[in-house]
């Protein structure tokens, strides 16, 4: 093996799926890239690291809700220019043409071009490591949209694309939750 630089070593797990997170302050919508995320457990318990350098962090320590949104490969160049602008200036639903769509339980929007949504109270703030603990309360999925590759950032500016599916649902059911 060669030796790799430590300061690059999170680029062998940063590749969580790509999510966007929607916010509402009270008064406009925003959205923010995320791309350090972590399931706590089998329940629908995530994990975000945001902080202060994110606009929409305000709104989400406020109001304590947010949409997770799962965009996929097709929306890349729309999710890259969303973390790479501020909505402290910019509409980016209107920049990047995404439809919100009201939740029922938040009133952070859906995002009708992802393939998928979970609504989202925030139970726990980790201030020391800005991680932000939340719980779904509702989930959405596009069983019509056709495509349904999510991906993934290494951490460098590059990005990998969900490939083939590989099951192992037998050897693994076990370890399970039922209906999973």
């Amino acid at each position: 093996m060669q030796a790799l630089e430590l300061s690059k070593a999170f680029t062998l797990m940063e590749s969580g799926p790509v999510v966007l997170v929607a916010t509402h302050d009270g008064q406009s919508n925003n959205i923010m890239t995320i791309s350090w995320t972590m399931v706590m457990d089998f329940t629908p318990v995530f994990a975000i690291t945001t902080g202060a350098w994110n606009h929409s962090f305000v709104a989400l320590k406020r109001s304590r809700e947010c949409v997770i949104a799962f965009p996929t490969v097709d929306m890349l160049d729309t999710v890259v220019g969303i973390g790479t602008c501020s909505g402290a200036d910019t509409d980016k639903f209107a920049k990047f043409k995404l439809t919100p769509e009201s939740g029922k339980l938040v009133k952070a929007p859906l995002i009708k071009e992802c393939l998928a949504n979970i609504e989202c109270q925030v139970i726990d703030i980790v201030k020391k490591h800005n991680i932000i603990v939340l719980e779904g309360v509702a989930a959405y999925f596009d069983t019509e949209r056709q495509e349904k590759r999510m991906v993934h950032a290494v951490g460098d500016g590059s990005f990998i694309v969900d490939g083939r599916r590989i099951d192992r649902r037998k050897m693994m059911a076990s370890k399970l939750p039922d209906g999973v």
